[in-house]
């Protein structure tokens, strides 16, 4: 059964080719991973969610400019590939290697010459059984996924 989530819209201080050329590339997240790596802030917060082994596992991450793989303690290494690009609009991502299947988008808009809104978009084949259990879980993740993109820096 088809569920599909969105984010809000979030505001990005960047202009939109900014914005597309950074996320189009998935290598561009490579130094924001990093930076996650070494924070201690960061590494704190995680410690008081008893989530510490997620900061550890990012150096696992393997990315290349079409794909990313992240490795998951419950379900292996879940990996997701760009099948779609629309320059300035769109960014269509597909998983290769998941439990469920699903698509992704990451829906980019101008406001201004160094503004823009950003948007992401989840449909997964979620069992029916499920999909009580998962709607939640992947509305929340999803919304994180996009705070998490419309802060990074767009330079």
């Amino acid at each position: 059964m088809s569920m599909k989530e969105s984010s809000s819209v979030k505001n990005i201080s960047a202009p939109v080719e900014r914005v597309y050329a950074t996320l189009s590339n998935l290598e561009n997240l490579r130094p924001l991973i990093e930076r996650a790596q070494n924070d201690e802030g960061l590494r704190e917060k995680m410690r008081q969610a008893e989530q510490e082994n997620a900061l550890e596992q990012l150096k696992d991450i393997e990315i290349t400019a079409d794909s990313i793989a992240i490795p998951t303690p419950m379900f292996g290494t879940i990996s997701m590939c760009i099948i779609e690009r629309e320059e300035g609009k769109c960014i269509k991502f597909e998983t290769r290697q998941s439990p469920v299947k699903a698509n992704l988008w990451i829906q980019t808009l101008p406001v201004s010459s160094d503004q823009s809104k950003m948007k992401l978009t989840i449909d997964a084949d979620i069992p029916f059984f499920a999909k009580t259990m998962v709607s939640g879980p992947l509305k929340e993740g999803i919304e994180k996924i996009a705070e998490a993109l419309a802060t990074i820096p767009y330079e």
